[in-house]
């Protein structure tokens, strides 16, 4: 099965590996790819040549939120708002304001 790429991803599994066992300058293989310096470096930092995943990250200082708080939040607003501005509970005047 081939390896999917996303629209900007500049390099490849193969490409990813002969950049960490390379031993040239950051230099060198940046102008060989025809890819930033910042990528070879980047690349021969990490430990495997796997992408990581993207999107939020779940960690001690930033713990997974519901949102159920929220939406209870949202709907209390809205509950007030809407008997508020339509104590009589219609939502549509037909004959226009009273």
């Amino acid at each position: 099965m081939g390896q999917h790429r996303h629209g900007c991803a500049t390099t490849t599994h193969a490409v990813r590996a002969a950049i960490q066992r390379s031993q040239a300058s950051t230099a060198e293989p940046s102008r060989g790819l025809a890819i930033n310096p910042k990528t070879v470096a980047k690349w021969r930092k990490r430990q495997t040549v796997e992408d990581r995943k993207t999107g939020t990250r779940v960690t001690a200082h930033h713990p997974r939120r519901s949102s159920a708080g929220r939406d209870l939040a949202h709907d209390m607003v809205f509950a007030f708002a809407f008997h508020a501005f339509f104590p009589d509970g219609t939502w549509m005047l037909e004959d226009g304001p009273r």
